[in-house]
């Protein structure tokens, strides 16, 4: 995920919820212009209107700050669903060794490479990566599972997360 500012976080979720300036200033008592100083990093909210900001973000504060490495794994109601096209696939490994991965795909991919039959269990020499089943992956997020799908820390250290999330 790209480095955002917390005003560019509280320009992306008012946007989500579909509010405006002036009623997301109306909700926690601010003027609008207070609002676009925020979204436009000239200023940030004053610290106690974090949580009440968070809550009608529904979002927690470490969102909202940007501290939240991974979402939390949710179910999406059917009539929110974004197409497979829209989510990100997300592997990251954390070696014992130092060594850290990053692999951002398109899931979409995933899914493609799953109906071809491919095979992608030897993709990485981490064999904590081995034993994933993509397959349930695929199928839990066809059925409105998205956030942190796995984690795993294997006998020697290497952390392994799968995380699928809007793109």
């Amino acid at each position: 995920m790209a480095k955002t500012t917390l005003g560019e976080r509280i320009g992306d979720l008012r946007r989500k919820k579909g509010y405006t300036q002036e009623e997301l200033a109306e909700k926690i008592s601010v003027s609008p212009q207070a609002v676009s100083k925020w979204e436009n990093n000239i200023s940030c909210p004053d610290i106690m209107l974090l949580p009440e900001l968070a809550k009608i973000f529904d979002v927690t504060t470490d969102s909202l700050l940007g501290c939240e490495s991974a979402p939390p794994v949710t179910l999406v109601p059917n009539e929110q669903r974004k197409k497979n096209e829209n989510l990100i696939l997300r592997v990251i490994v954390n070696s014992s060794d130092g060594d850290k991965v990053r692999i951002n795909i398109p899931f979409s991919l995933l899914a493609i490479v799953m109906e071809a039959g491919i095979d992608i269990s030897g993709f990485s020499k981490n064999d904590s990566l081995k034993n994933v089943n993509w397959e349930q992956i695929v199928t839990m997020v066809d059925n409105g599972v998205i956030g942190k799908l796995v984690e795993v820390e294997s006998s020697d250290g290497d952390i392994v997360e799968i995380v699928v999330e809007e793109a």
